[in-house]
C-alpha cells in the first residue's frame, strides 16, 4: 500500500526538479496539482501522466495562487502535501545586479513560497494535518559568487519554512526543506558555456578555486529524481516525526558547512 499523500500541489512543476517531483508523486498514486507560470511546459510534462492536473500560475501573484489552490481542492480534493519548487536564477555580480533582477528573484523564490504556503496552510490548519516541503538550495547556506540574489532568496525561503513549521506544529503540520546542490536541470546547464556539452558537468564536479567553489565529493551531478526522492520521503509517513529540518542533497558539495 502506497504511503503517498492523496493530493499534492507542486509549484514550478513544468520542468526540472518540479517536473520530477510531480511525476514521482503521480507514480506513487497521488493526485497532483501542478503549478507553473509556463502553461506549455506544464502541458508537455503532464501529457503522459493522467494523475497530474495542470494550473498555470505565477507563484508571486497571490490572486492567481489562491484561484489555483481553490480549483485544485474543488477538482482533486483537500491538499495534503505542498511542495514549493518554483524558482529562477539570474546570476550577476552584486555591483552589476539590476533592481529588476533582484526584485524578481525575491518575488519568485521567496515571496512565492510565502504566498503558496499561506494559501495551502490555511486549509491544512482547518483539517489539522498536512506536510509542506520547500526545495531551496545549498547556496542558501554557503556564499556563491554571482549568485547573491539567488542565495539570499533561497535563504529567506529556508528560514520562512522553518518558522512556519514552528507555528504549525501544534496543528499536526510538518514543514521541512530539501536543499539540492548542482542538479542536471535546464537552470544548471544555462550556467555552462555550452548547455549541450556535458563537459560543463565535469567542471562543476571538479570545482573552481577561482570562484571559491569546492567540487562534488560523490563525483556526479544530482539527477532531478534524486531530489524528488528526498521530497517524497519527507512528505511521507516514514517522516512522521520529522519537522523543521533542512536536508542537504548535494553529494557533499558544501562539506555541510
Amino acid at each position: 500500500m502506497s504511503d503517498a499523500p492523496e493530493v499534492v500541489l507542486v509549484t514550478g512543476a513544468g520542468r526540472g526538479i518540479g517536473a520530477a517531483v510531480a511525476t514521482a508523486f503521480a507514480r506513487q498514486g497521488a493526485h497532483v496539482a501542478a503549478l507553473d507560470v509556463d502553461g506549455d511546459a506544464l502541458a508537455e510534462m503532464a501529457a503522459h501522466e493522467p494523475r497530474i492536473a495542470t494550473y498555470p500560475a505565477d507563484v508571486s501573484d497571490s490572486g492567481t495562487v489562491e484561484a489555483a489552490v481553490d480549483g485544485a481542492e474543488r477538482t482533486l480534493g483537500p491538499i495534503t502535501t505542498l511542495v514549493n519548487v518554483a524558482g529562477i536564477l539570474r546570476p550577476a555580480p552584486v555591483l552589476e545586479l539590476s533592481d529588476e533582477d533582484w526584485q524578481r528573484t525575491l518575488a519568485v523564490n521567496a515571496t512565492g513560497v510565502f504566498v503558496t504556503a499561506r494559501a495551502v496552510a490555511r486549509r491544512m490548519v482547518a483539517r489539522r494535518a498536512g506536510a509542506i516541503v520547500t526545495v531551496a538550495s545549498n547556496a542558501a547556506g554557503v556564499p556563491r559568487t554571482r549568485m547573491a540574489a539567488y542565495a539570499a532568496s533561497k535563504a529567506a525561503a529556508v528560514q520562512f519554512t522553518l518558522c512556519l513549521g514552528l507555528e504549525l506544529a501544534a496543528d499536526g503540520i510538518r514543514c521541512n526543506v530539501v536543499s539540492p546542490g548542482s542538479t542536471d536541470t535546464p537552470m544548471q546547464r544555462a550556467l555552462w558555456p555550452d548547455p549541450a556539452d556535458d563537459g560543463g558537468a565535469e567542471a562543476v564536479i571538479r570545482g573552481d578555486l577561482d570562484s571559491y567553489r569546492v567540487g562534488i565529493p560523490l563525483g556526479r551531478l544530482a539527477r532531478p529524481a534524486d531530489i524528488a526522492d528526498a521530497v517524497c520521503f519527507l512528505a511521507s509517513e516514514r517522516a512522521a516525526h520529522i519537522t523543521m529540518q533542512n536536508l542537504y542533497v548535494d553529494g557533499g558539495a558544501t562539506l555541510r558547512a
